[in-house]
């Protein structure tokens, strides 16, 4: 028995179904609401805020130096300056100049020792300001106590004034030859090790040939 074949529904030519009709809309649809992104030209940096953004640069610079009172006169002209976000930056850290240059000795220091011994206690809390201002006094109370140079040259090492630490050592040595021993194994001078001065200075025993091959390194 033959079996009758259904006609299927066909459309006419031309014409499309509902169900692609359907689907083409719906690409167009979304084509036409697809996002857009704009990207925007790159403002060029204001001459004065990229002023101020240097001095502000610098006043971090005299900070993590332990520098405060040169740190503090920098921060306040970022505050005057016309960026806020580096004013507020600023701020904070003019509050903290604030509250540590004004730590003064609790007790009146009179001789070398005194200012010695109070720079030590600063250098132990990392106030390298304080500490190489009383230093100074001590050096010029006792122009020929060597360990006082020794400190200045440690102190100079930690806050990254190189010549003057290879100065002062030297004069540490020079009144005390001792002194380049300690230097040999002291933390503070870990950023002169790869000085060619410092080893010069520290290694007196070394052979002239390694010492002209070291300077010419």
């Amino acid at each position: 028995m033959t079996r009758k074949r259904s006609k299927s529904k066909s459309t006419p030519r031309g014409k499309k179904s509902v169900r692609a009709v359907r689907r083409v809309a719906t690409a167009r649809g979304a084509s036409n609401h697809r996002p857009v992104f704009k990207i925007r030209p790159r403002q060029p940096l204001d001459p004065l805020v990229a002023q101020v953004m240097k001095v502000y640069e610098e006043a971090i610079r005299h900070f993590n130096k332990q520098s405060y009172r040169r740190a503090k006169d920098l921060f306040e002209k970022v505050v005057a300056g016309p960026s806020r976000e580096l004013a507020e930056r600023a701020r904070v850290h003019l509050a903290i100049c604030e509250q540590r240059s004004q730590r003064a000795p609790s007790v009146h220091l009179r001789s070398a020792d005194d200012h010695y011994h109070y720079a030590v206690s600063q250098i132990n809390v990392a106030n390298f300001e304080d500490a190489l201002a009383h230093l100074e006094k001590a050096r010029k109370l006792a122009p020929k106590a060597d360990y006082i140079y020794y400190a200045l040259a440690s102190v100079s090492s930690l806050t990254g004034e190189f010549d003057d630490a290879i100065s002062y050592l030297a004069q540490a040595i020079k009144l005390r030859p001792e002194n380049r021993y300690h230097a040999r194994n002291d933390v503070d001078f870990k950023p002169l090790e790869d000085d060619v001065r410092f080893q010069l200075l520290v290694h007196p025993d070394r052979p002239p040939e390694s010492r002209l091959g070291e300077l010419h390194a």
